[in-house]
């Protein structure tokens, strides 16, 4: 196996996708939002264009080496810097990976925002699973959640992922991510669950902050406001994820520095994460944690859930 990927990370333990092979079709950072609880820092390139950011070529090179050795995975999943449907080249990899490897389902994390763009929409229709992300339906409370693209609207934005869901055939689920004082209020709720209802998604996920987020202030629901809230989407399949997942991975990169790096460029871990994720010893992750922390490449920030290590 090659030493190091640059397009590919983990694999992931997810508690809503098993064990994930993530792949990155993008740079730093560029999405169509600026959302601030994401857990990719802010927006450097916030854009509605489409086009191949990374060369396609080099990321099928990097899946055949990776896939090859027949790892244990659940999901092959398009996300990492920003929004993986701006990459016009997604398809061509999709299609690599049902012609060459498709004994593994595709996955795709998406903000939802662009599928009102047929292209945008044809482009999907052969991924496993779409999980889309609606956090907003009041335009006010859109821009400062989502702080979005200035061509960006939420009634636009909803039709799209309508429109999606006729034509896509398989697995699409809905994702909202909960900012107590932004979209926590009993109107934007209810406005939430009827759109959700518009869709007809197969199942919805309500999240919270859970690691660290690009705006400080940005806080999790309290356990009773969370149950709340769960309750205005009663009548929809929610999905519930397992984090105990990722027992026993193999390791994806053989240097547990640079392995450590690459994941936690894109997402926050903690010490547990970095064990599930990489395949190492938790002796020798916390060693490499000490070398990354007293070289100042990384610096660790107190959540909740732990202690949680992100670049410096």
């Amino acid at each position: 196996m090659l030493k190091t990927y640059k397009h590919l990370f983990g694999p992931v333990p997810s508690r809503r996708l098993g064990l994930s092979l993530g792949v990155d079709l993008l740079l730093p950072k560029t999405c169509s939002l600026d959302c601030v609880y994401c857990e990719s820092g802010i927006t450097t390139s916030l854009t509605l264009n489409r086009y191949e950011y990374v060369a396609s070529d080099q990321v099928e090179i990097e899946l055949n080496d990776f896939l090859s050795a027949h790892p244990r995975l659940d999901y092959v999943t398009f996300s990492g810097w920003g929004e993986p449907v701006l990459n016009s080249g997604m398809p061509r990899i999709v299609r690599f990976i049902k012609m060459h490897f498709p004994q593994y389902k595709i996955a795709l994390l998406t903000n939802g925002t662009l599928f009102y763009m047929e292209q945008a929409r044809a482009d999907v229709l052969d991924i496993d699973l779409i999980v889309a992300s609606l956090d907003a339906v009041s335009d006010d409370v859109f821009q400062a959640l989502n702080r979005p693209h200035s061509a960006l609207e939420p009634e636009r934005i909803i039709q799209g992922l309508i429109d999606l869901r006729k034509e896509f055939r398989n697995e699409l689920w809905l994702e909202i991510f909960i900012v107590p004082g932004l979209n926590d209020t009993d109107s934007e709720l209810r406005k939430l669950s009827d759109a959700a209802i518009q869709i007809g998604a197969d199942k919805i996920q309500i999240n919270t902050l859970d690691r660290p987020g690009t705006e400080s202030w940005v806080k999790p629901c309290e356990k009773c406001d969370f149950e709340r809230i769960q309750r205005y989407f009663d009548n929809l399949e929610i999905v519930k994820g397992d984090a105990s997942v990722g027992k026993d991975i193999p390791c994806a990169l053989s240097d547990i520095d640079f392995s450590i790096l690459q994941l936690i460029r894109r997402r926050p871990c903690t010490r547990e994460d970095m064990v599930k994720s990489t395949g190492h010893s938790k002796e020798r992750v916390e060693e490499s944690l000490k070398r990354l922390l007293s070289e100042g490449k990384i610096h660790s920030e107190k959540m909740m859930r732990g202690d949680f290590y992100r670049i410096s």
